[in-house]
């Protein structure tokens, strides 16, 4: 094999890959990239995989001489990411040897391989369900769910993030059995007259690891220019595949939990906060929160303030009033400040709406322009008064 590329081409596409190899791998060849080169079309690839996740990309290049090699990772990425920058890099390996010579106009470096292969084949779906998916649309499901999900491994299917493909728009969500975050992605129209949130045989049903979806996040925003890409599904194998990308995931196995029947049907308190001034007021007080149980604690009554506050004993308090819009009795609910701040956080409306009904029960935020857009379920926490 030989071929002449560009250093900082190189240089992304192996970190790219390098983060679907295995930190400790189970076997040596596990800890390399695979590099493969093709005279044809003068396309270099790289892949990495850890037998659970794989990554290849693909860029243009001088292929003098097709063939592949497999190169340690963590010697490759550093060699390369030291040479410098925009200049041609030539990589040679002769026939039947493992001999890797890497050169640029400053020096050279010698490596040694371990032939192709032994190298596993990254999973392809040749059957199976196959869909095109807006790479916008999918970045919103994930961005605004991923962040509920357990970092619990015992929990296993909680561990990544439920994906549904229906037929008018995309619903994702997740949980770590103390919050629950649901996102409906779709036509604007069909989603206001959307009430219930339900699946039926022909939408498919997929639960990622979220692992998996942190690099997933960054191939799709990189293609979000795209209008669409494709994605495969078979027997517990999700590919998603862009103009010069792969990635390769095995999925949770398992029925995702039905999350529909944990939101309350009905409400008999709802409070009306400015998103911005609420997450705010929330940051401030968590600096005393954080200090202890990253309790805060909601007081509302019939007036047009929210009083919210913080106790952290032997260290000190805060307490800060913002405006709310409500008109009822009396009510005092408490809630860990950072699932509240992770959820505030993805709700692009100016206002959202608390609705719970006890302070024992569980409460749920919304976006005051899209109800059914984004839907926050968080347990309270009790205390004592």
């Amino acid at each position: 094999m030989e071929i002449i590329c560009n250093q900082n081409e190189l240089n992304n596409a192996i970190q790219l890959v390098s983060r679907a190899v295995a930190s400790r791998p189970t076997h040596p060849i596990l800890a390399n990239i695979l590099l493969t080169a093709d005279q044809g079309t003068n396309k270099i690839s790289l892949t990495g995989f850890d037998l659970n996740l794989g990554i290849q990309t693909s860029f243009d290049g001088t292929v003098e001489n097709s063939g592949a090699i497999t190169i340690p990772s963590k010697l490759l990425s550093e060699i390369v990411n030291k040479l410098p920058y925009e200049t041609p890099v030539s990589i040679n390996v002769e026939e039947n040897s493992d001999n890797i010579l890497i050169k640029s106009d400053r020096g050279s470096f010698n490596l040694i391989g371990i032939p192709s292969d032994d190298y596993p084949n990254l999973p392809f779906v040749e059957s199976g369900t196959s869909l095109n998916i807006d790479p916008s649309s999918f970045l919103k499901a994930l961005k605004t769910t991923i962040f509920a999900s357990s970092n619990d491994d015992s929990k296993q299917l909680l561990t990544g993030v439920n994906f549904t493909f229906k037929k008018n728009y995309l619903e994702s969500a997740s949980t770590d059995g103390h919050r629950l975050a649901v996102a409906l992605i779709g036509n604007e129209e069909h989603l206001e007259n959307n009430n219930s949130l339900t699946s039926n045989e022909d939408d498919l049903s997929v639960t990622i690891p979220t692992r998996s979806l942190r690099e997933i996040e960054k191939l799709v925003s990189l293609n979000s220019s795209e209008n669409s890409i494709k994605l495969f599904y078979d027997k517990g194998q999700v590919v998603f595949i862009s103009s010069n990308q792969i990635i390769t995931t095995r999925t949770l196995e398992g029925k995702y939990p039905n999350y529909s029947q944990l939101l309350p049907d009905t409400f008999s308190k709802i409070f009306n906060f400015n998103t911005k001034k609420l997450i705010d007021a929330l940051e401030r007080i968590a600096v005393l929160a954080d200090q202890q149980s990253s309790v805060v604690k909601i007081k509302l009554d019939n007036t047009d303030l929210a009083s919210i506050s913080a106790d952290a004993q032997d260290i000190g308090n805060a307490n800060e009033l913002i405006p709310v819009s409500y008109s009822g009795e009396n009510f005092d609910i408490a809630f860990n400040v950072r699932y509240l701040l992770e959820g505030l956080k993805v709700i692009a409306s100016e206002n959202v709406l608390l609705k719970c009904n006890l302070a024992t029960t569980p409460a749920v935020f919304v976006p005051e322009d899209n109800l059914n857009s984004f839907t926050y379920l968080v347990m309270p926490v009790q205390v004592r008064s």
